[in-house]
C-alpha cells in the first residue's frame, strides 16, 4: 500500500514541477530568444521540412513492405523444403518395406 502511495506521490511532484517549469519559461523577459524565433522561421523550410517527412515516412514504409513479402517468402520455402523432407523420409521407407520384403 505504501508502494503504490510513493508512486501516486512521485507522479504527482513530476507533473507539478514540469508544469512549474511551463510556467516559469512563460514568465521569462528573455524577448531576444523569441524575435530570433520568429525571424529564423521561413515558411518555405517547413514545407520541405514536411516533404522530407513524408518521403522518410513513404521510405519506411516501403521497406518495411518489403521486408514483410521477404519474410512471407521464405518461410514458404521453409516449408516447402520440410514438406519435401517429409515425404521423402517416407518415401524412403516405402523403398526400404519393399527391399526387405515386408510389402508386396
Amino acid at each position: 500500500m505504501t508502494e503504490i502511495s510513493l508512486r501516486r506521490s512521485f507522479r504527482f511532484l513530476l507533473l507539478f514541477s514540469l508544469i512549474s517549469l511551463q510556467s516559469f519559461v512563460g514568465f521569462s523577459d528573455d524577448t531576444n530568444s523569441r524575435t530570433v524565433t520568429k525571424v529564423d522561421a521561413h515558411p518555405s523550410s517547413s514545407s520541405r521540412t514536411g516533404s522530407t517527412i513524408l518521403i522518410i515516412c513513404i521510405t519506411l514504409s516501403a521497406v518495411g513492405g518489403l521486408s514483410f513479402f521477404l519474410f512471407k517468402l521464405w518461410q514458404k520455402k521453409k516449408r516447402d523444403e520440410q514438406y519435401a523432407r517429409l515425404l521423402k523420409l517416407f518415401e524412403q521407407d516405402d523403398e526400404l518395406e519393399l527391399e526387405l520384403g515386408l510389402r508386396d
